[in-house]
């Protein structure tokens, strides 16, 4: 194990943490004995490529200091390599690293545990998500879900959460069912009418909606759930239901597991991980084994 890391920051995340964040963490990883690169790009494109090219390099991890955003960023280069990956969870949601046990807003903290990983090779092994050349550790979200997103990232106003408050009110005023088809694996082509339907390697998105509740993360499967169709008032009682987990005994949400799931529908976007993907039809495979995570022992 190389002794050189890098840590792969967004200065941005959590409305200005993940800046502050990367000393502490930066700091922890020191004392532990490693010597620390910073990666900042750009932008997001840029930001890639330079943590491609560490991985490349051979880093001894690469760290990903921000929200999961920064983490997505993060697995687009270590997803099928060796380097282990490090997380330094400072967003507004980061709903991969408390999927995983991982400490949240607490950077020194997470130094810390990285790097007594490196040092005692703790390490867990996690399926990922791929959906064309895209891998995702926690969802890909498809209907009205995604209208919310594709809404709130078109408001320039307000700023945060209450942009996308506004988006779900909006959106509900003007929902329709959405005609699917849904294939799991290799079978038949499902025909169904649907608010929506996620797609989870792991169980939650959003902050803690746990969309997915009881998604493994080593299992080999994808855990897709259908919320079917339903009214809006239905929709407006089901949906903080989302939170404990408990909307999966709703009696129109349905439940699936598939190691491949393949979605279409007309005007629908996919979203994995918060990250737009684009227009629906998309396929989307897990892939086991695909990161090996720096976890406490």
């Amino acid at each position: 194990m190389t002794s050189q890391i890098t840590l792969f920051v967004n200065p941005t995340a959590g409305r200005g943490r993940g800046a502050g964040a990367a000393q502490p963490a930066a700091d922890a990883l020191r004392e532990a004995g490693f010597a620390v690169r910073t990666v900042v790009g750009t932008d997001a494109a840029d930001a890639l490529v330079r943590a491609r090219e560490a991985v490349d390099a051979g880093t001894g991890a690469l760290i990903a200091v921000g929200g999961d955003g920064m983490t997505s960023l993060a697995l687009q280069a270590v997803a099928g390599t060796d380097t282990p990956l490090g997380v330094v969870a400072v967003g507004t949601g980061n709903d991969f690293a408390r999927a995983t046990g991982l400490p949240v807003r607490q950077p020194a903290k997470a130094g810390r545990l990285i790097g007594e990983a490196l040092k005692g090779g703790h390490v867990r092994t996690l399926d990922l998500g791929r959906a064309g050349e895209h891998w995702f550790g926690s969802v890909l979200a498809s209907g009205f879900d995604s209208r919310v997103n594709d809404r709130g990232n078109r408001m320039r106003w307000p700023a945060g959460r209450l942009k996308y408050d506004l988006a779900i009110l909006a959106e509900l005023a003007a929902f329709r069912p959405i005609p699917y088809r849904l294939t799991l694996d290799d079978g038949e082509p499902r025909e169904i009418e649907a608010t929506l339907v996620a797609v989870g390697n792991g169980p939650s998105y959003g902050g803690g909606m746990r969309i997915c509740h009881g998604a493994e993360m080593d299992d080999g499967l994808l855990d897709v759930t259908v919320v079917g169709e339903c009214s809006r008032g239905a929709l407006l009682r089901v949906f903080p239901r989302v939170y404990k987990g408990t909307h999966l005994s709703h009696p129109s949400v349905t439940t699936h597991r598939a190691r491949k799931v393949t979605l279409e529908a007309a005007n629908v976007t996919g979203y994995a991980d918060g990250e737009r993907l684009g227009a629906l039809p998309l396929t989307a495979e897990v892939v086991p084994g695909a990161v090996r995570l720096l976890v406490r022992e």
